[in-house]
Protein backbone atom coordinates (compact mmCIF):
# COMPACT_ATOMS: atom_id res chain seq x y z
CA UNK A 1 0.00 0.00 0.00
CA UNK A 2 0.80 3.79 -0.79
CA UNK A 3 0.43 6.09 1.48
CA UNK A 4 -0.92 9.51 1.11
CA UNK A 5 -2.12 12.80 2.95
CA UNK A 6 -4.62 14.74 1.68
CA UNK A 7 -4.25 18.50 2.88
CA UNK A 8 -7.41 20.68 2.89
CA UNK A 9 -7.90 24.15 4.91
CA UNK A 10 -9.89 22.45 7.45
CA UNK A 11 -7.40 19.56 8.25
CA UNK A 12 -5.22 16.27 6.78
CA UNK A 13 -7.08 13.13 6.02
CA UNK A 14 -5.14 10.06 5.39
CA UNK A 15 -5.27 7.59 2.69
CA UNK A 16 -3.88 4.21 1.29
CA UNK A 17 -3.61 3.38 -2.12
CA UNK A 18 -3.97 -0.11 -3.43
CA UNK A 19 -1.15 -2.04 -5.13
CA UNK A 20 -1.03 -1.50 -9.04
CA UNK A 21 0.95 0.43 -11.90
CA UNK A 22 -1.20 3.27 -11.30
CA UNK A 23 -1.17 3.86 -8.16
CA UNK A 24 2.62 3.73 -8.21
CA UNK A 25 3.15 6.27 -10.82
CA UNK A 26 0.72 8.55 -9.03
CA UNK A 27 2.29 8.07 -5.92
CA UNK A 28 5.63 8.81 -7.41
CA UNK A 29 4.43 11.91 -8.61
CA UNK A 30 2.94 13.41 -5.62
CA UNK A 31 2.95 16.15 -4.28
CA UNK A 32 0.06 17.56 -6.17
CA UNK A 33 -1.80 20.68 -5.58
CA UNK A 34 -5.70 21.16 -7.26
CA UNK A 35 -8.95 22.41 -6.71
CA UNK A 36 -11.41 20.84 -5.20
CA UNK A 37 -15.04 20.20 -6.19
CA UNK A 38 -17.97 19.30 -4.51
CA UNK A 39 -20.74 16.86 -5.09
CA UNK A 40 -22.80 15.96 -2.40
CA UNK A 41 -20.36 13.82 -0.27
CA UNK A 42 -17.86 13.14 -2.93
CA UNK A 43 -15.02 15.45 -3.45
CA UNK A 44 -12.98 15.13 -6.76
CA UNK A 45 -10.34 16.94 -8.33
CA UNK A 46 -8.04 16.30 -11.23
CA UNK A 47 -4.55 14.86 -10.93
CA UNK A 48 -1.89 15.25 -13.54
CA UNK A 49 -1.33 11.21 -14.83
CA UNK A 50 0.61 9.81 -18.23
CA UNK A 51 -0.47 6.43 -16.75
CA UNK A 52 -3.85 4.75 -17.21
CA UNK A 53 -5.71 3.22 -14.16
CA UNK A 54 -6.70 -0.39 -14.52
CA UNK A 55 -9.55 -2.04 -12.98
CA UNK A 56 -13.10 -2.48 -13.18
CA UNK A 57 -14.84 0.61 -13.56
CA UNK A 58 -17.81 1.05 -11.11
CA UNK A 59 -20.54 3.34 -9.99
CA UNK A 60 -21.62 1.92 -6.45
CA UNK A 61 -18.71 2.71 -3.95
CA UNK A 62 -18.81 2.99 -0.26
CA UNK A 63 -18.24 5.57 2.36
CA UNK A 64 -14.32 6.09 2.43
CA UNK A 65 -13.39 4.99 -1.47
CA UNK A 66 -10.68 6.64 -3.18
CA UNK A 67 -11.83 6.34 -6.83
CA UNK A 68 -9.47 7.23 -10.36
CA UNK A 69 -12.57 9.28 -13.04
CA UNK A 70 -10.53 8.04 -16.13
CA UNK A 71 -12.25 10.47 -18.10
CA UNK A 72 -11.93 13.31 -16.47
CA UNK A 73 -8.52 12.42 -14.79
CA UNK A 74 -9.63 13.35 -11.22
CA UNK A 75 -8.87 10.92 -7.99
CA UNK A 76 -12.38 10.96 -6.07
CA UNK A 77 -13.04 10.63 -2.38
CA UNK A 78 -16.38 9.16 -0.95
CA UNK A 79 -17.06 10.60 2.40
CA UNK A 80 -21.35 9.71 2.26
CA UNK A 81 -24.43 9.64 0.37
CA UNK A 82 -24.47 11.58 -3.13
CA UNK A 83 -26.69 12.91 -5.00
CA UNK A 84 -27.93 9.61 -6.57
CA UNK A 85 -27.68 7.74 -3.59
CA UNK A 86 -30.22 5.40 -2.66
CA UNK A 87 -31.76 4.57 0.66
CA UNK A 88 -28.89 2.48 1.96
CA UNK A 89 -26.98 6.08 2.05
CA UNK A 90 -23.69 4.01 -0.41
CA UNK A 91 -22.31 6.66 -2.62
CA UNK A 92 -23.28 6.47 -6.12
CA UNK A 93 -20.97 7.97 -8.97
CA UNK A 94 -22.87 9.36 -11.85
CA UNK A 95 -19.82 8.40 -13.90
CA UNK A 96 -17.78 5.35 -13.98
CA UNK A 97 -14.38 5.76 -11.69
CA UNK A 98 -11.87 2.96 -10.63
CA UNK A 99 -11.54 1.71 -6.73
CA UNK A 100 -7.74 2.80 -5.94
CA UNK A 101 -7.72 3.19 -2.39
CA UNK A 102 -9.42 3.84 1.18
CA UNK A 103 -9.39 7.09 3.11
CA UNK A 104 -8.44 6.15 6.64
CA UNK A 105 -9.79 7.17 10.44
CA UNK A 106 -12.12 10.26 10.42
CA UNK A 107 -13.57 11.79 7.22
CA UNK A 108 -16.75 13.27 7.98
CA UNK A 109 -15.80 16.73 8.73
CA UNK A 110 -14.70 16.28 4.68
CA UNK A 111 -17.99 18.00 4.04
CA UNK A 112 -16.61 21.26 5.95
CA UNK A 113 -13.95 21.81 3.75
CA UNK A 114 -15.72 23.46 0.71
CA UNK A 115 -15.69 23.75 -3.34
CA UNK A 116 -13.85 25.11 -5.01
CA UNK A 117 -10.82 25.41 -2.30
CA UNK A 118 -7.42 23.97 -2.38
CA UNK A 119 -5.90 20.67 -1.77
CA UNK A 120 -2.69 19.07 -1.39
CA UNK A 121 -1.79 15.17 -2.02
CA UNK A 122 1.56 14.25 -0.04
CA UNK A 123 3.38 10.70 -0.11
CA UNK A 124 2.69 9.21 3.49
CA UNK A 125 5.48 7.65 5.17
Amino acid sequence: MNAVTFRTRIGEYRGELTKSAFTDALWLSLPVSSTINMLGSEIYFEVPTESEADGKAVTILDKGDIAFWPEAGAICLFFGPTPLSGRDGRPVSPYPVIKIGRLVGEIDSLADVGDRTKIVVEAAF
